[in-house]
């Protein structure tokens, strides 16, 4: 029996997958409504803050794993010294909890990343700034997802709220890159790894709205990129499914991010790929054999779709899947707020423009961003 903690559109992905393995999924959610509590028969109600329902859930459970990183270090730590099975573990998943730790980490391993320095105060900024050059990107160490947590700071002046919240940030060289990519990988405990192809992610304000599969990068790139995300996944341990979020650049790839849950960048493999993340993460984390990571079509493109004054949008489900029966969309139950990820849109083929276009305009077609 798996138990993921946290009820989101993640845990909700990981039930399909579940069923089809023979395997017992229980979610630990904050409300009955949540995503994953509305599809997945085990559901407790508990705030994953909460040590004693932590305990209580876990208890129940082969194995704990996550749907997001906001469980307490120190709580995993004392349900580990309790003999549960927590995959990924406490000492592993803090580096995607603590972006200063990862930087600190990553570094030690040799692993390309961006220029950085944690810094407390003007001075410390300003002498970071003086060595990689402004504008500096700074980050809170915790917390942060899709934008938020993150400021471009022109000069010190422009940081001068951050600073004041009297504990350190993470700054960063800007880093001038062609495009973002992503690479997942999977291991599991007995040390099998397997990796996705490389993937683009197109950003806009901070949120993804688009994976393109492959990445149309160098053979040279893409295996860096695979290199080093296998080599984070060996080196910090990891027991599950790693996302590895970097730049490419002229010289090379920089690691960005680390998220140690199925991810975003990785929904394409649910139709796209011969093993979808989700299946994957649940074998890892239960130590069987890892699946075929390979795609299923030469090209695939995932669009996101993001909330917006629509509050119902089957009617425009039900046109998106009448006017192209090849793509496949993903609700997740979730109230539509603007902005809110509710859901995705995939596209598979031959032709990369043509699989954009068209998981582009289905998902801008849902938003009410087009009306045809």
């Amino acid at each position: 029996m798996v138990g993921v903690v946290g009820g989101g559109q993640l845990a909700r992905m990981m039930a399909g997958p579940a069923l089809e393995l023979g395997i017992t999924l229980r979610v630990l959610a904050r409300d009955a409504g949540e995503s994953a509590a509305q599809v997945v028969p085990g559901v407790d109600l508990g705030d994953e803050t909460d040590l004693e329902a932590l305990r209580r859930f876990a208890k129940t459970c082969d194995v704990l794993t996550f749907d997001h990183e906001h469980v307490p270090t120190e709580h995993l730590r004392v349900l580990e010294a309790e003999g549960i099975v927590v995959r990924p573990s406490a000492a592993a998943l803090v580096h995607a909890q603590d972006k200063a730790v990862m930087r600190e980490r990553l570094t030690a391993l040799g692993i390309p990343c961006p220029r950085w320095r944690l810094v407390a105060s003007e001075a410390e900024l300003t002498a970071f700034g003086a060595q990689v050059g402004w504008p500096l990107v700074l980050k809170t160490p915790r917390g942060g997802y899709d934008g938020k947590g993150v400021l471009l700071a022109a000069d010190v002046a422009a940081a001068a709220d951050w600073l004041a919240r009297d504990e350190p940030l993470l700054a960063e060289e800007r880093v001038d890159f062609e495009r973002e990519l992503a690479v997942l990988v999977a291991r599991s405990p007995h040390g099998q790894a397997a990796v996705w192809p490389v993937v683009e992610t197109v950003q806009v304000d901070g949120v993804c709205r688009e994976v393109l599969a492959p990445a149309a990068v160098t053979e040279e790139h893409a295996v860096a990129a695979q290199q080093a995300a296998l080599r984070i996944a060996e080196g910090l341990d990891v027991h599950g499914v790693l996302a590895v979020e970097m730049f490419d650049t002229t010289g090379g790839v920089l690691v960005n991010e680390l998220a140690m849950r199925p991810h975003n960048s990785g929904h394409w493999t649910i139709e796209g790929a011969r093993t979808s993340q989700f299946e994957q993460h649940l074998r890892a984390v239960l130590d069987l054999p890892l699946g075929d990571t390979r795609m299923s079509a030469r090209q695939v493109a995932m669009s996101n779709v993001l909330g917006c004054d629509i509050e119902d949008m089957y009617g425009g489900y039900l046109h998106c899947l009448a006017h192209d029966p090849g793509i496949r969309i993903h609700m997740y139950g979730k109230a539509v707020r603007p902005g809110r990820k509710v859901g995705h849109v995939t596209a598979l083929g031959d032709d990369a423009e043509d699989v954009r276009a068209r998981a582009v305009h289905a998902a801008a077609f849902l938003r009410g961003d087009i009306d045809g």
